[in-house]
């Protein structure tokens, strides 16, 4: 078992995916897993609710959703180089970065001229 809630997270929801399966039910939760879901969920991508520990995945259209390991740090000027490595097109889908103004997609991160800590990818 691995320490990384999160990337452990996103593994379990591509696993299902490929698996065939439009609902997944998640025993790891962490604020910071609740927050990226919120962003993915905003963009349409996935919808989920949580009861009590558990939360309850239905995937909409997804196609991929990776951690980014290492986690790395990226000014505002390497953003657009992170986003032509993870994404496959331009404009086809978003990075999730966390900033000292919190959890935002590189648009939002590039709009507000800040950087941060690159988290996970989703297409």
């Amino acid at each position: 078992m691995s320490q990384d809630i999160v990337s452990d997270a996103l593994n379990m929801i591509m696993n299902a995916k490929k698996a065939r399966k439009n609902s997944i039910v998640l025993n790891k939760n962490s604020k910071l897993l609740r927050n990226i879901l919120e962003i993915i969920k905003h963009a349409g991508y996935i919808d989920y609710s949580v009861d009590g520990r558990n939360i309850n995945i239905e995937i909409q259209k997804l196609n991929q959703l990776k951690a980014i390991k290492p986690r790395f740090t990226s000014s505002v000027e390497q953003i657009e180089g992170y986003v032509r490595r993870y994404l496959p097109a331009k404009n086809f889908g978003f990075v999730i970065i966390s900033t000292n103004k919190g959890l935002m997609d590189h648009i939002e991160a590039k709009e507000k001229n800040i950087g941060g800590c690159l988290i996970a990818y989703v297409y």
